[in-house]
């Protein structure tokens, strides 16, 4: 088994794939009005829009509802995208280093699903990435 992709459902779509690709500096798929998909060798990162909710009966989703989960990309050094991003998207967190020795900094998208820009900092941290 393998993870295939981590979906977003929101009702601001072209929102979240504008700040999604400012953050990452990459351009989403858009093979629908309602579905934007961003591929990478890792996985996807999918968004889907709220008129997407009815194929899901029964599920319980809706939108713009997350407080428990943090999608992460790991950056060459996120001192840089701190200056690069500047005040054009929320941070929630600056630039820390983690107990684990990461570098980090939290952001916040549109819908406010927390989103932590890593890289690793300490030789313990890059260790654990070699290879990755």
């Amino acid at each position: 088994m393998k993870l295939a992709s981590i979906r977003l459902l929101t009702s601001r779509l072209d929102e979240l794939v504008e700040f999604y690709e400012l953050v990452t500096r990459a351009s989403f798929q858009r093979p629908n009005p309602v579905f934007a998909e961003l591929v990478t060798d890792a996985g996807a990162l999918a968004i889907g829009g709220d008129a997407t909710l009815p194929l899901f009966p029964g599920t319980g989703l809706t939108v713009a509802a997350n407080t428990s989960a943090i999608l992460e990309f790991q950056v060459e050094d996120v001192d840089q995208e701190r200056i690069r991003l500047g005040d054009r998207v929320p941070v929630l967190q600056e630039p820390t280093t983690m107990p684990w020795g990461n570098r980090a900094m939290m952001l916040a998208d549109p819908d406010g699903n927390r989103v932590n820009l890593y890289a690793p900092h300490t030789d313990d941290a890059k260790a654990r990435f070699a290879g990755r």
